[in-house]
C-alpha cells in the first residue's frame, strides 16, 4: 500500500506542515484500529485517509483524519495534502468533493498547482478566559473566543506579533482549559511583508503539541481578522520553528483556504 507525505501550506521541501496521506480502494476504510495505529507510527500532526464513493454518492471520495492519538472532526492540511496527492497522481481531476465528519468540503486546484478548500466557517462565541490562561501562556490575553463544536478550541488575541512567535505555554496546564486546544493570534506588525495576521495552534487534547500550520483554525482566523481589519480577502502566517502561509477568502457561513503542497515521501507501508 502507497503513504505519502506531503508537505502542506508550502511551495517548498520541510516548511508547512506535513501529513501522512493513504488512498484505499472502493471498498472502503478498515477498521478503526487500524487506521489509528498507522496515524500513531506516521507521527505527524494528522495522517488523512480516502477512498472513492460511488457514482450515486453526494461526494467522489470519503475522508477521515486521525492524529496520532484519536480522530477528529476537521483538517485542513491534511484535505489539502490529499487533494494535491488525487491530483499529482492521476487518481482525480477537476474539482474533489470529500464527505467528512465536518460535512461535504469541496477542493479545486488551480494550475500553478495550488490547492483551495471549501469548508465551513467556524462560528465564534465570545467567552471569558478560562480561571489561570494567563498563567499557562505566560501573557494577558485580550480577548477569547470559542470556536464551535467541529474545532472545540479557544481562540486567543494577544497583543502583538512578537508576543505569539515568542510564545512557550505550559502545555499541561493548556490542556486543562479547552477541549481540543487554542489558537493564538494578533496582527501582522508589517503586512508589507505579505501576511496580515500570525497564529500558532497548540493541540494538547488531540495529541499535537504545537500544529504548524492549521487549516481548519482559519475558519476562525478568518472571520475574527476579516471583522476587524474589513476585508474578506486575508493571508494568515502561521507556525513557530516551522512555519507556512494560508490565504483566506470569508464567504459567509464557507471559507475558503488557499495554499500549496509537495510531496516529500513516497513510499510503501508493509504492515497491512
Amino acid at each position: 500500500m502507497r503513504i505519502r507525505i506531503v508537505d502542506a501550506f508550502t511551495d517548498r521541501p520541510f516548511a508547512g506542515n506535513p501529513a501522512g496521506v493513504l488512498l484505499f480502494g472502493p471498498e472502503g476504510f478498515p477498521d478503526d484500529g487500524w487506521l489509528q495505529r498507522v496515524a500513531a507510527e506516521v507521527n505527524l500532526s494528522e495522517t488523512a485517509f480516502a477512498h472513492p464513493l460511488g457514482p450515486a454518492a453526494e461526494a467522489d471520495w470519503a475522508l477521515r483524519w486521525f492524529t496520532p492519538t484519536t480522530e477528529v472532526d476537521m483538517c485542513g492540511h491534511a484535505t489539502l495534502a490529499t487533494a494535491h496527492v488525487l491530483h499529482t497522481t492521476g487518481a482525480a481531476s477537476g474539482p474533489v468533493r470529500f464527505a467528512a465528519r465536518c460535512g461535504a468540503l469541496g477542493t479545486t486546484v488551480a494550475d500553478d498547482g495550488s490547492v483551495t478548500l471549501d469548508f465551513p466557517t467556524s462560528p465564534l462565541t465570545p467567552v471569558a478566559a478560562p480561571e489561570g490562561l494567563a498563567d499557562c501562556l505566560g501573557t494577558r490575553p485580550l480577548g477569547v473566543h470559542d470556536t464551535g463544536e467541529h474545532l472545540g478550541d479557544l481562540l486567543v488575541e494577544l497583543a502583538d506579533e512578537k508576543t505569539v512567535h515568542a510564545l512557550a505555554p505550559d502545555l499541561r496546564a493548556l490542556s486543562e482549559r479547552s477541549r481540543r486546544g487554542v489558537i493564538v493570534t494578533a496582527p501582522a506588525e508589517d503586512p508589507s511583508r505579505g501576511y496580515d495576521f500570525v497564529s500558532r495552534g497548540f493541540f494538547p487534547n488531540a495529541g499535537i503539541d504545537e500544529d504548524p500550520v492549521t487549516g481548519s483554525a482559519h475558519t476562525a482566523l478568518a472571520p475574527f481578522w476579516s471583522a476587524r481589519l474589513g476585508r474578506t480577502e486575508l493571508t494568515g502566517l502561521q507556525g513557530g520553528a516551522r512555519r507556512g502561509l494560508v490565504r483566506v477568502a470569508l464567504r459567509g457561513d464557507r471559507t475558503l483556504l488557499t495554499g500549496k503542497a509537495v510531496t516529500v515521501v513516497d513510499g510503501e507501508l508493509l504492515a497491512g
